[in-house]
């Protein structure tokens, strides 16, 4: 299951992890997002103990949302020693986003 990110949690969840991690940055109203989530939690349980797969509300946390400069949703934030390495913005197939993750090793 992925792991429910928040402002107050990023430093310790992302910025000291060390496996790759995958943010995704959503809301409940949108609808795209509604399609990548299911797809953030396959992802979470096949990559379980590599990586590190995170959730974001970003109704609930706009310091995080604000601090990486996000403008739509659903935007997939890939992190590599506590740094933004790759980015997808918009609903994608579970291919392009294991694809991006798969770099991270």
């Amino acid at each position: 299951m992925a792991i429910e990110l928040t402002d107050a949690n990023f430093q310790e969840i992302v910025v000291n992890a060390d496996k790759p991690v995958m943010i995704d940055l959503w809301a409940e109203w949108c609808g795209p997002c509604r399609m990548v989530g299911p797809i953030v939690e396959e992802l979470a349980r096949e990559y379980d103990g590599k990586a590190i797969v995170c959730k974001l509300d970003v109704d609930s946390n706009p310091g995080i949302t604000a601090q990486f400069g996000v403008r739509n949703i659903p935007t997939i934030l890939f992190f590599k020693g506590g740094q933004v390495v790759d980015k997808q913005v918009g609903a994608v197939p579970k291919s392009v986003l294991q694809g991006k993750l798969e770099k991270l090793f």
